[in-house]
């Protein structure tokens, strides 16, 4: 089964691309197709941009299309930078500048707990779309720690870990991620869609089970 994967970020792609590592699925990132129209994600929620993203270029394409938004939810922020997470401190995208306005913004809150949230939405090539979710629980720290993931990573160490996300190895990062979370429960909900691949998402099923530094290193995709 052919299934376009609707995202620009690099990164995520990379990792979506290691959790369904299966060979009876063949992912295509859209570097495969570069006259495909840009999808503005200007909803006000996860759901409405992962919906969005799927439906618009399965409908270009004629292709079964997983489009996911996902993002950081600070409790203390009432939930930011949630959708904005990406361009928290502004346009272009920056995530040492996201970092960085973050720790600003948490530098006198006792009250650090925070979660990933992932949104997928999953299109038919006539723009029927479902979408599921998945969280990571855990806490922002202090200042950075690590040089792997991307984005919040090296600031958010998950419930039950002592490490970051940017201090994991990207097999324990997959195995307990929000992304990892929402595609589990996609292997449920679309089962049938995935048939063929019974193999798809078993990786990810498996895990179910202040002092402010001048600069917080991030990567950019």
């Amino acid at each position: 089964m052919k299934l376009l994967i609707a995202t620009g970020n690099l990164h995520k792609l990379r990792e979506i691309r290691e959790i369904l590592a299966v060979s009876s699925l063949d992912l295509a990132g859209l570097e495969d197709f570069p006259l495909l129209p840009e999808v503005v994600e200007d909803g006000d929620t996860f759901q409405a941009n992962a919906r969005k993203k799927a439906v618009t270029l399965a409908l270009a394409t004629g292709l079964w299309t997983l489009g996911d938004d996902s993002g950081l939810e600070v409790d203390a922020l009432g939930g930011e930078p949630g959708v904005r997470s990406a361009r928290y401190a502004g346009e272009p995208v920056d995530y040492a500048a996201n970092n960085t306005k973050l720790l600003r913004a948490l530098a006198r809150v006792s009250n650090r707990k925070a979660r990933f949230r992932c949104v997928m939405a999953l299109s038919d090539p006539r723009g029927r779309s479902e979408v599921v979710e998945g969280t990571c629980e855990g806490h922002i720290i202090q200042e950075c720690r690590g040089l792997a993931g991307f984005g919040y990573d090296p600031l958010f160490v998950p419930d039950g870990h002592e490490q970051t996300f940017a201090e994991m190895d990207g097999e324990l990062k997959n195995r307990i991620s929000h992304r990892s979370m929402a595609l589990s429960r996609a292997a449920e909900a679309w089962s049938a869609v995935f048939r063929d691949a019974p193999a798809v998402f078993g990786r990810s099923r498996a895990g179910r089970g202040s002092s402010l530094p001048p600069s917080c290193p991030g990567k950019r995709h």
